[in-house]
């Protein structure tokens, strides 16, 4: 790849570095969207064994690129999403994306299309773990940082995506159970 194209991509994603999320830190500070996308990297890696005939190299580069559309349009809560705002961030990735060369390009457009439509195993592992980083995150914040609504949401939230396998649900489970605990109900 040339060097200056690959520089000026780097450059682009940075900004997933700077743009913060909803969730916040257990230092006390809101998290950015780079520091989510690292840990549900570190998330897949460590599965790895549960997923023997996954390709979990696509599921790292997956969980690296699901939210480059956020160097551009920022995050937005999934309580607030739209659907608008889904078409926003889609085109935001293809057009970060479509800035690399033919080779990288091509790879990373079809691993983009093939999270979107969710329809592998490997899809559906990268989005019920990029749902539970959040709640993980979540429940690592400081109560003082949730929302009212969020003392409920945050009990079902990513349960759809979840029940991709057993090794998801039991995980989402054992969440829930770390979130029950935080807000006092068990």
């Amino acid at each position: 790849m040339d060097h200056k194209r690959y520089l000026d991509f780097l450059h682009r994603i940075e900004k997933l570095k700077c743009n913060t999320r909803h969730s916040w830190t257990s230092s006390g500070r809101q998290e950015s969207v780079a520091e989510h996308s690292w840990r549900l990297s570190v998330m897949a890696m460590l599965c790895a064994d549960e997923y023997p005939d996954l390709d979990m190299n696509k599921v790292i580069k997956m969980c690296l690129i699901h939210d480059f559309g956020e160097a551009i349009t920022g995050d937005i809560p999934s309580f607030l999403k739209t659907e608008a705002h889904e078409q926003e961030e889609t085109s935001a990735v293809r057009a970060l994306i479509s800035s690399l060369d033919a080779v990288a390009a091509t790879e990373l457009t079809a691993l983009f299309r093939e999270l979107t439509e969710g329809s592998t195993k490997e899809a559906k592992l990268c989005m019920a773990l990029d749902k539970i980083e959040t709640l993980i995150s979540h429940n690592e914040a400081d109560l003082s940082t949730w929302l009212e609504k969020e003392y409920t949401e945050s009990l079902v939230y990513g349960d759809a995506q979840s029940a991709c396998s057993e090794w998801t649900r039991d995980l989402r489970d054992t969440v829930r159970q770390d979130t029950l605990r935080k807000i006092g109900k068990q």
